[in-house]
């Protein structure tokens, strides 16, 4: 059986499902997510919400999720113990990039990221494949799914975006996938979609990161200060990564009450997930691909420190910047 023909399987016995995003969902996600609902819906599950946790801040995924209307639930808002199935897209493991707590088992998983098997009823976790889209394309094909112009425009942009436009390190399978959906897209929407205009407070993040940046060789760290915009740290992380000579970047701030990490790296000799994962997991969660990761670590181990914005941050900068250079075996003379 395929696995595709395996998780209609278990829709085809499903009255209710929640679909929970990572944290912060991403284009990837939330098209994923909506991929899993029109399935969902063709195997008659009366009942399918989309729920996540943290935020939707970054700018194009806040016009994702109006343009294309997308129906979303926060999970403060959302009791999993009142659906039949739990079903997880664009991440695995329960407590890590969720508000989940890690006691729970999803019944269905689908992803790209490295993840180690939870006993799901259903996992299908590829991390030889660029993007969960990717994933989803193929079920829709093989489950003969009716691609909508709203599915395939969301499938068509994420897979453009979870892959930096085919820039950083697309599979075959993205482009198939793309060219697959691309007839039914709606391209005036992408064109929209790409140019959504950057929030003030964005600005302001990948402002202070670039005027805090510290570089040694060609890994830089840069700080991005307090902020409410989560995705600030990875759009300042890949401008920063257009610096000349720069090839590995790693971008911190403060949101809300954690501080959050994001990695870049085009160094085929670094793997960024694992680097993060050397450098900072014994002080929280940490990883993520060859070349991108992120992280977050609570501020309870900082908390001495917590009523001053400016002295947190250089206390956990000198910390954070020697774990990073360290963990690339950068040391202070290089």
């Amino acid at each position: 059986m395929s696995r595709a023909a395996e998780l209609a399987s278990i829709l085809e016995t499903t009255e209710s499902l929640v679909i929970v995003c990572h944290d912060n969902p991403d284009p990837d996600c939330l098209a994923s997510a909506l991929a899993l609902e029109a399935i969902a819906s063709d195997y008659d599950v009366d009942e399918v919400t989309i729920a996540y946790g943290g935020e939707i801040s970054h700018q194009q995924n806040r016009a994702f999720v109006n343009m294309l209307d997308i129906s979303l639930e926060t999970l403060d808002d959302t009791d999993l113990g009142e659906y039949d199935r739990v079903g997880f897209v664009d991440h695995s493991q329960p407590g890590a990039n969720t508000e989940v707590p890690a006691r729970t088992t999803p019944d269905i998983i689908v992803d790209h990221h490295p993840g180690e098997p939870v006993g799901a009823a259903f996992e299908d976790v590829r991390n030889s494949i660029g993007a969960t889209a990717t994933i989803f394309v193929e079920y829709l094909d093989a489950l003969e799914v009716e691609l909508t112009t709203r599915l395939a425009s969301a499938l068509l942009f994420a897979l453009h975006r979870e892959r930096l436009d085919f820039v950083r390190e697309p599979t075959r399978r993205e482009y198939e996938a793309a060219l697959a959906v691309y007839p039914n897209a709606d391209l005036e929407t992408l064109e929209q979609l790409y140019g959504s205009a950057f929030s003030s407070e964005t600005l302001d993040a990948i402002g202070q990161a670039i005027g805090s940046r510290e570089r040694r060789g060609s890994a830089l760290v840069a700080s991005a200060g307090k902020t409410a915009e989560t995705d600030a740290l990875p759009q300042a992380a890949d401008y920063l990564l257009n610096l000349e000579g720069v090839d590995t970047v790693l971008v911190y701030g403060i949101v809300g009450d954690v501080i959050r990490l994001s990695a870049r790296s085009i160094d085929p000799r670094i793997h960024i997930g694992e680097t993060l994962q050397d450098g900072f997991d014994d002080l929280g969660q940490a990883g993520g691909h060859h070349d991108m990761a992120g992280g977050r670590i609570g501020l309870g181990l900082f908390a001495d420190n917590a009523n001053d914005t400016d002295v947190l941050l250089a206390f956990v900068g000198g910390r954070l910047v020697h774990r990073f250079f360290d963990a690339l075996n950068l040391d202070d003379d290089r």
